[in-house]
């Protein structure tokens, strides 16, 4: 009887011990399948957020309609400004002021006299911004209406670059001149180019134009 139960002890033991070990054993290499692809879906999540970036970073000029946008302007006043962040806004693109090595009067009135001695001498002065054009298919062209003209700088614009299968859309503020003869001018230095029709606001509105921005815009394709 002592024998029985002795033996009956010891197969218990050995059913214990053996329940132990495949416990353990199926524990672990549960574990060693779960780690390498917790590893695996991080990276994947890793790789596609880098990717992701990569691809979010490249062509950021390109709008919602496959194009590349740049938005020029020269401003002196900040009304062309205005009305370039506003397009800038609608549409997305890059937006790029242009600026000359010389430095124009801060003042209105001597302002107004360098802007007709640069036109008297058909001026063209040197521009210090420098553009890819090859990295844009559109470009929104903005300027003053300066004594019935563009500022002189444009036209060192449009005589240094080749816009030559591009989209001009021209913008611009006056004190109430509009565009006078530039959309002409425009279309005669550039006649490879695709030149719009232009919007027209007045200085005084510039601040208030967004809708009328927007509206133009729309009408292109934007």
């Amino acid at each position: 009887m002592n024998k029985k139960v002795i033996t009956l002890i010891g197969v218990l033991v050995l059913l214990v011990v053996i329940g132990g070990v495949i416990y353990f054993t199926t524990r672990d290499n549960t574990q060693s399948n779960e780690n390498p692809n917790q590893e695996n879906n991080n990276q994947v999540t890793n790789d596609n957020e880098e990717n992701n970036n990569e691809e979010e970073g490249e062509d950021n000029n390109t709008t919602s309609t496959g194009n590349r946008v740049l938005i020029l302007y020269f401003s002196m006043s900040g009304n062309t400004e205005t009305v370039a962040e506003f397009i800038h806004e609608e549409v997305g693109g890059d937006l790029v002021k242009l600026e000359t090595e010389k430095t124009y009067s801060s003042d209105y009135n001597d302002l107004l006299d360098e802007a007709q001695e640069e036109q008297r001498n058909n001026a063209r002065p040197a521009l210090k911004t420098t553009i890819n054009l090859d990295n844009y298919d559109v470009i929104f062209l903005g300027y003053p209406n300066w004594w019935g003209d563009m500022p002189m700088p444009i036209y060192t614009l449009l005589d240094e670059y080749d816009f030559s299968g591009k989209i001009i859309a021209p913008f611009v503020t006056s004190g109430g001149s509009g565009f006078s003869n530039t959309l002409s001018e425009i279309r005669n230095a550039e006649p490879n180019a695709n030149v719009t029709e232009g919007l027209s606001i007045s200085g005084s509105s510039a601040s208030s134009s967004r809708n009328r921005v927007n509206t133009w815009v729309e009408e292109l394709g934007f």
